[in-house]
């Protein structure tokens, strides 16, 4: 005759197996990573050049620049084409590669003015999470997303345009973070 478990031993075992699958899970979206059944690993065809994309996130973080500022803050780096979401502690929370419009900002000190959840973006695209923060020569400069989640086109040598476009997770994740009054240091 074989020993049966009281149904307390299972339910303790199963809940307990929940919350450690739940505190991985914590911690995997904390650092920005997502579970996966295997590894990515960059395909055949990517380039030194190619276009950022939402996957996959980098392996070792890229360094917040020295001369950003310190505390609260977004920072967005010209040369390197790249955001970082810095918490109060000087922690960069996430940090994402952007593709940036044909006006971009001087390197400065700027705050999150206006937002806006949706529009159409210069380039006819379907926009949302747009975050303005600085104006250059009449353009406003913002970040923004897609709807569709899809990278800008290139723009015409002749355009215009101060959008900053971002992932669509990137987009909610600057949304979030990026509220009236945020400061946003723009470093070359």
């Amino acid at each position: 005759m074989s020993a049966r478990l009281p149904s307390w031993a299972w339910v303790t075992g199963l809940t307990t197996g929940a919350i450690a699958v739940v505190a991985v899970l914590a911690v995997q979206a904390d650092q920005g990573t997502k579970p996966t059944a295997a590894t990515s690993r960059p395909s055949a065809s990517a380039t030194a050049d190619a276009k950022p994309s939402a996957e996959p996130r980098e392996k070792k973080p890229v360094a917040v620049p020295a001369d950003s500022g310190t505390g609260r803050r977004i920072v967005y780096s010209l040369d390197q084409k790249r955001v970082w979401l810095v918490d109060a502690s000087d922690a960069a929370r996430r940090s994402f590669t952007v593709w940036p419009g044909t006006v971009s900002p001087d390197p400065g000190a700027y705050t999150i003015g206006t937002r806006t959840e949706a529009t159409t973006g210069s380039d006819g695209v379907a926009v949302e999470h747009i975050v303005y923060f600085a104006a250059k020569s009449g353009v406003s400069v913002a970040f923004s997303n897609a709807v569709d989640g899809s990278s800008p086109p290139p723009a015409a040598p002749d355009a215009r345009t101060g959008g900053i476009r971002v992932t669509k997770a990137d987009g909610q994740a600057l949304w979030t973070f990026g509220t009236a009054g945020t400061p946003v240091r723009v470093v070359e």
